[in-house]
């Protein structure tokens, strides 16, 4: 496959079972394939997502000092600012040039999950940006939702499987400035090729150039998506709860062309998490003669764990 496909939302909303089934077989045949869909029908409406890209802009224009008083040691990242540097991919000793926050999980106090997740950091110096970021993060929680609602039927689960697993979920909605690149990087790209660690990914952002994904042949192809589009992949747990039958696919932002340098690129991933004591043991129905059971079983918190060590955010 050399295209990401594009798929609408809408038809799998629609009380239409062939408009439904249609959305299910375009999807799940991509994620088998390649593993990214461009995504319309969302639930951002373009005033959100103007609002956000601009509190985003905002925050990341706050001088280096400001921004590093929301650097909160302890948690891995998970909450807050990371800065320029401080990420880099699995297996590669160079940090990724970026800087991010972190949104997190709005948690019901009476839940169980209050005392495991840190708190979100509130920015004192701008007075939308958490009310924009929670507002941004609950209508991709719920795109994220429906996806997973179809990528469940098309596993032969119920439509509903997913559902219990996600509500509070440990997701993360990660703003991501790459600022403008002032000497040649050694070794060093935006974001280096890696694979994410949650269920599914959704990111704002990829309508320009410089997203890639390697498809199955080990070629990269370019990864673009029209104005109205999220452009959605499978992660690493959904990719081992399915026996690999959903792909997570290998992905990379690239550097621009030198003449490009000097501008600043933004995208906004969420990523969505399950609760941490959700098994990720391969799925029955995802083993048979042909493709016996390809990974050992663990939990959600177990393999996040694990993977934050690897990217270096937790020690």
């Amino acid at each position: 496959m050399n295209k990401i496909p594009s798929v609408n939302l809408a038809d799998f909303l629609s009380d239409d079972t062939e408009r439904k089934q249609k959305f299910i077989n375009q999807i799940g045949d991509a994620y088998e394939n390649i593993g990214f869909v461009a995504l319309k029908g969302h639930f951002l409406d373009d005033e959100l997502v103007g609002n956000l890209y601009a509190e985003i802009k905002k925050f990341f224009d706050l001088p280096t000092d400001v921004k590093e008083k929301y650097e909160i040691p302890g948690i891995g990242g998970q909450r807050g600012y990371v800065s320029f540097g401080k990420e880099s991919a699995k297996g590669k000793k160079e940090g990724d040039l970026k800087e991010f926050w972190h949104f997190g999980q709005y948690v019901d106090a009476d839940s169980k999950y209050a005392k495991e997740y840190p708190e979100n950091v509130v920015v004192e110096e701008l007075a939308n940006f958490n009310k924009v970021g929670k507002k941004a993060y609950q209508m991709l929680e719920k795109t994220a939702k429906y996806v997973l609602r179809s990528l469940a039927l098309h596993l032969g689960l119920e439509e509903t499987y997913f559902d219990n697993y996600i509500k509070n979920g440990n997701s993360i909605l990660r703003p991501i400035h790459y600022p403008p690149i002032t000497t040649e990087p050694k070794g060093a790209v935006r974001a280096a090729a890696h694979g994410d660690i949650n269920l599914i990914t959704l990111l704002m952002g990829a309508q320009g150039k410089g997203l890639q994904v390697q498809n199955h042949k080990g070629e990269w192809i370019d990864a673009i998506a029209e104005d109205d589009e999220l452009m959605i992949n499978v992660g690493d747990m959904l990719s081992r709860h399915s026996n690999n039958k959903l792909k997570s696919t290998i992905h990379r932002v690239t550097n621009p062309p030198k003449e490009f340098w000097g501008t600043s690129r933004y995208s906004i991933p969420f990523f969505m998490h399950p609760v941490s004591d959700m098994k990720l043991d391969v799925l029955d129905n995802c083993i048979d003669k042909n493709n016996p059971k390809q990974f050992e079983d663990i939990t959600a918190g177990e393999f996040l764990d694990e993977r934050l060590r690897e990217l270096g955010l937790k020690k």
